[in-house]
């Protein structure tokens, strides 16, 4: 129900506000580590496919289904668009640890970023109804983002 709704967006809003604030207090108090990093990725990564796929759990529609499964291979392949492309360039000594970047990795940007995968979600979560049309949405932009690093890549690097 509509009790249900409202307390998902307020639970997804208030991590992805914590999850904004943790680096930044751990940097603030001389806490940060590469660990922190690790960690708060991959916890991220595990609620960027667990919101989505419990909204498709809570479907019957096959349609839901397929714009889930485009949806997760959209993410995993920009997984590896920046994830790889991050370790290439610390290798070639163009990344973090060489740019001062106060962050663990570097991650070129995307059409899809914190604010729009924000935003997404929200919308997913207030209106799991319209599932497929707001994966499919997403899904693209996630791929638009894959092809904009690609072109970056070909750019950039030697």
């Amino acid at each position: 129900g509509k009790g249900w709704t409202a307390a998902g967006v307020i639970l997804w809003l208030t991590g992805r506000g914590l999850d904004g604030l943790d680096g930044a207090v751990a940097r603030r108090r001389g806490q940060a580590s590469d660990l922190g990093g690790y960690f708060d990725m991959l916890l991220d990564t595990i609620g960027y496919a667990a919101v989505p796929l419990a909204i498709a759990l809570h479907s019957d529609r096959r349609a839901t289904w397929i714009a889930l499964a485009v949806l997760l291979v959209t993410f995993y392949v920009n997984a590896i668009s920046w994830a790889y492309l991050s370790a290439i360039l610390e290798k070639q000594s163009l990344g973090a640890a060489t740019t001062g970047a106060s962050t663990t990795v570097t991650m070129p940007t995307g059409l899809i970023e914190g604010t729009e995968t924000i935003a997404f979600y929200a919308a997913f979560l207030l209106w799991p109804a319209n599932a497929p049309a707001l994966f499919g949405a997403m899904a693209a932009g996630v791929a638009i983002s894959v092809i904009q690093r690609a072109v970056w890549a070909t750019k950039t690097l030697r």
